[in-house]
């Protein structure tokens, strides 16, 4: 495969116009560089306001040169709702209104006039208000024939604005908004792929696989893209695969667990009994019309990479590594770790060892650091005990880059973070005694299992002393 380089564009030139992203109240720390990662990727120049989300608004200001590109940034994203062009923003309707009315028509007149239709949504967050208050806002917007001269359609107009009032989130909301925005719209984000593929619709799951909307995350950071390969070494029941040949990219991997592969691991799904005899990851893919992108899974432990020849590249890996909650964090016992003796003439299965979490991590980021395609990009989750984290718990290479941190918070005392790592060196470049370390490593004297179920038996004793 051809090595990929991350494209950044800048500066940003005076000409490029506004617009404005409204998200959904979902994954909140994931946003932003879901935007950056598929602005990277489709090579466009942008450039973010990303103080507008510091109140918790749902409203981020972009620029960008035009409509394309605000249109291929949607066409990626799972996180935003929608985009708009910017016309106007305040603190008030009539504020907003005086706006509009001192656009130049050079902006105005090929959305208003010429015969199109246009209609005006009203939406409010963090306070409803009623239909009658909603039309009030909109006859003050059109009061003045000066912009809004074309016809009026409310189901099938040629341009549909957007009057957007953003209030404070308090237990007693203000009667002012905060922020007032109007806009164009321009396109829609990819909201519906959430359900398309959501795993109550899904054929074969397991005990965790990852959610619709977080894969597709995932594989927006590692910018997976049309004849991408992209390999996941601990692959379960393959959800991150789906997300990724949805993309059009290539995909295969690899788990240790031979029984959830060939699906004869105990049904995940509630009042299921056995597993069907055709679940499988391949069975996955050829749901959603994506088997002609699956290239095959295997049986095989992720910590030996001898297994790989040394010319095999990938253009991304896409991982969860088993955190031994809900499954164990295993691997082959080598000689010394083995515990019971082989019978002759008896079948021989490989033996398994505790896999503790930081050498997983660590053989990970070597893993990627010798088959990732320069400029490829390793996405993973991290499980994090929240009261002892430091950013020195982030496993680090010499070959890889810390390109973004997200958290996604699970209780006050665990959450798990998404890093996203940049290869931007050669394997080779390095000598072989640098390879994959962690700083600061949680679990070296006590493991995230022993970690979280003290934070469980924590959080209840707490919760029987406040009752």
């Amino acid at each position: 495969m051809a090595s990929r380089m991350v494209h950044a564009a800048n500066p940003i030139c005076e000409t490029m116009k506004k617009y404005i992203i409204q998200f959904a109240h979902q994954h909140l720390d994931f946003r932003i560089p879901e935007i950056r990662s598929i602005v990277s990727l489709i090579g466009c120049e942008a450039s973010l306001k990303e103080c507008d989300l510091v109140s918790g608004s749902p409203f981020m200001e972009i620029k960008l040169k035009n409509d394309t590109d605000a249109m291929r940034i949607m066409k990626r994203s799972v996180l935003s709702k929608r985009v708009y062009e910017l016309w106007a923003e305040g603190t008030s309707v009539k504020e907003v209104k005086d706006k509009i009315d001192s656009l130049p028509s050079e902006v105005t007149e090929e959305y208003t006039n010429n015969g199109k239709s246009f209609r005006i949504i009203v939406e409010t967050f963090n306070k409803k208000i009623s239909s009658a208050e909603k039309i009030k806002k909109i006859e003050l917007l059109t009061e003045s024939a000066s912009v809004f001269q074309a016809k009026i359609n409310l189901r099938t107009p040629d341009v549909s604005f957007h009057l957007l009032e953003f209030y404070e989130n308090d237990s007693k909301p203000s009667e002012e908004p905060l922020k007032v925005f109007f806009g164009r719209w321009v396109a829609d984000g990819q909201r519906d792929a959430i359900q398309q593929y959501h795993l109550q619709k899904r054929h074969f799951i397991a005990n965790t696989s990852m959610d619709a909307c977080l894969s597709m995350v995932m594989a927006n950071l590692a910018q997976v893209k049309h004849d991408d390969f992209v390999m996941d070494p601990f692959v379960g029941s393959g959800s991150l695969l789906v997300s990724s040949a949805h993309y059009g990219a290539y995909v295969m991997g690899t788990d240790i667990d031979y029984l959830l592969l060939h699906a004869r691991a105990k049904p995940s799904r509630a009042c299921q009994k056995t597993r069907a005899s055709d679940e499988s990851v391949r069975q996955n893919l050829q749901q959603y019309g994506l088997e002609s992108r699956y290239i095959d899974v295997m049986v095989a432990d992720a910590s030996r990479h001898r297994v790989w020849r040394k010319g095999c590249r990938f253009d991304a890996i896409i991982t969860d590594p088993p955190y031994g909650i809900r499954e164990s964090a295993a691997k082959i016992a080598t000689v010394d770790e083995s515990q019971v003796k082989e019978v002759e003439g008896a079948p021989h299965y490989p033996q398994k060892a505790q896999y503790n979490i930081g050498d997983i991590y660590k053989d990970l980021l070597n893993f990627a650091a010798k088959f990732l395609e320069l400029g490829g990009r390793l996405v993973y989750w991290l499980p994090i005990f929240r009261p002892e984290y430091q950013e020195s718990n982030i496993p680090q290479h010499p070959c890889l880059r810390l390109e973004s941190n997200c958290e996604q918070p699970l209780n006050l005392s665990i959450s798990r973070r998404l890093i996203t790592m940049v290869k931007d060196k050669e394997f080779e470049e390095i000598h072989n005694s640098e390879g994959a370390s962690i700083a600061v490593d949680q679990y070296e004297k006590e493991s995230f299992r022993q970690k979280y179920f003290k934070a469980v038996v924590a959080a209840g004793s707490a919760e029987k002393q406040s009752s």
